[in-house]
C-alpha cells in the first residue's frame, strides 16, 4: 500500500511539472493574432542594421580580400548580406557591408569615415518625429525602386543613414549573397 501511495504521489508531481512546462512554453508562443500585429505594427523606429560602410585605401582590394579569406559573396557594390524577417519569416531581408574610397566625401559633414545604416519602418513617421524633437536631418527623404533613405547626425558627430527597405528589388535581383 505504501509503494502505491509513492507511485501515485510521484505521478502527481509529474503531471505538476509537466503542466508547468506546458504553461512556461505556451506563454512564450505567439498565437497568430500577436504575430498579425506585430507583422502588422507601423510604428516608426529602427528594426535592424541595413549597412555598414567604412572608409579604405583600396575597396576593391579590400572587398577581394574578405571575399577570399572570409568567404564574403562579392558584387561591385561590397556584399549582400541576406537574412530572414523575424516578423515574416517567408520574406527575405538584406544588409549591405561596402568599403568606399578614403578621402571621399561618402561620410560628409561628418569628420569620421563609418555610416551605421539602420533599417527602418514608417520613415516618414520617424522624420516627423526626429524633426519635432529637434533633430536637424541632413537632407530629404530620397526614394529609389530599392527602398527610402533620408541620413541625420548623431549627437557624436556620425552620419546615420535611415532606409525603409523595398527588399523585394533585391529579390528579384538575385545574385549571390552572403548567408
Amino acid at each position: 500500500m505504501k509503494n502505491i501511495i509513492r507511485l501515485f504521489i510521484v505521478a502527481i508531481v509529474l503531471v505538476a511539472c509537466n503542466s508547468n512546462a506546458d504553461n512556461k512554453e505556451k506563454s512564450t508562443v505567439d498565437t497568430p493574432a500577436e504575430k498579425e500585429t506585430v507583422a502588422n505594427d507601423t510604428t516608426p523606429k529602427v528594426t535592424g542594421i541595413g549597412g555598414i560602410f567604412f572608409a579604405s585605401e583600396n575597396p576593391q582590394q579590400t572587398m577581394d580580400w574578405y571575399g577570399k579569406h572570409l568567404g564574403l559573396a562579392i558584387d561591385p557594390y561590397g556584399s549582400p548580406f541576406e537574412f530572414r524577417n523575424a516578423n515574416r519569416p517567408e520574406e527575405i531581408n538584406y544588409l549591405r557591408w561596402s568599403p568606399f574610397k578614403k578621402g571621399r566625401d561618402f561620410a560628409a559633414p561628418s569628420e569620421k569615415e563609418l555610416i551605421i545604416n539602420y533599417r527602418v519602418q514608417n520613415i516618414e513617421g520617424l522624420v516627423r518625429n526626429l524633426k519635432a524633437s529637434g533633430i536637424t536631418m541632413l537632407d530629404s527623404i530620397a526614394t529609389y525602386e530599392y527602398g527610402k533613405f533620408v541620413h541625420l547626425m548623431d549627437p557624436e558627430g556620425n552620419k546615420i543613414e535611415l532606409w525603409e527597405a523595398n527588399d523585394a528589388y533585391f529579390t528579384e535581383m538575385g545574385g549571390a549573397t552572403t548567408k
